[in-house]
């Protein structure tokens, strides 16, 4: 019976990576920068134990941060016990020369509403405060500080380097 060696494959990247050409690290933040607010959604990825959800949601970049409302669902069932998430931003697939996504990973925590940065970020959205307000409870906002990301561009190949690259932050 075949079993997959699950270390092998995780480690596929990482080997790639040792004979990569890296960019300079402003340069990266730069290029990541620019695919963040190129798009607005994101596939948020939560988990707690043996329950996994995978959410589409709109995000807002401010700061260096990510800022998500949400009315609420089940991702908040994860949020609760793990403040750990990913999540990938990402053109429509177009082939292996035309690969653009962002995988991002960091850790979430709750904006208390009509704090100031919950205003801020509404201001940022164009809310209105008084239509917030008339909601039967305010949205949740979720804030994701990023630790990494994993930036794969097809298109870097053409000024030399690998077409994955990775910056801790």
């Amino acid at each position: 019976m075949w079993e997959i060696d699950y270390e092998k494959a995780a480690s596929v990247w990482l080997e790639k990576d040792k004979d990569s050409v890296h960019m300079k690290e402003d340069a990266l933040k730069d290029k990541i920068d620019e695919f963040i607010k190129a798009h607005n959604t994101c596939a948020l990825a939560v988990a707690s134990g043996d329950f996994v959800r995978c959410t589409p949601i709109e995000y807002n970049y401010v700061d260096g941060s990510f800022y998500l409302f949400s009315e609420g669902g089940l991702k908040f069932k994860a949020l609760k016990n793990n403040k750990h998430v990913a999540f990938a931003i990402y053109e429509p697939y177009g082939g292996f020369h035309q690969l653009k996504s962002l995988q991002v990973m960091g850790l979430a925590s709750m904006v208390e509403p009509f704090t100031d940065e919950y205003l801020k970020i509404m201001e940022h959205k164009r809310i209105p405060v008084e239509a917030m307000k008339k909601l039967p409870m305010p949205m949740n906002l979720i804030k994701i500080v990023p630790e990494s990301y994993d930036l794969l561009d097809s298109d870097l190949k053409k000024d030399g380097y690998g077409n994955r690259q990775h910056l801790e932050v």
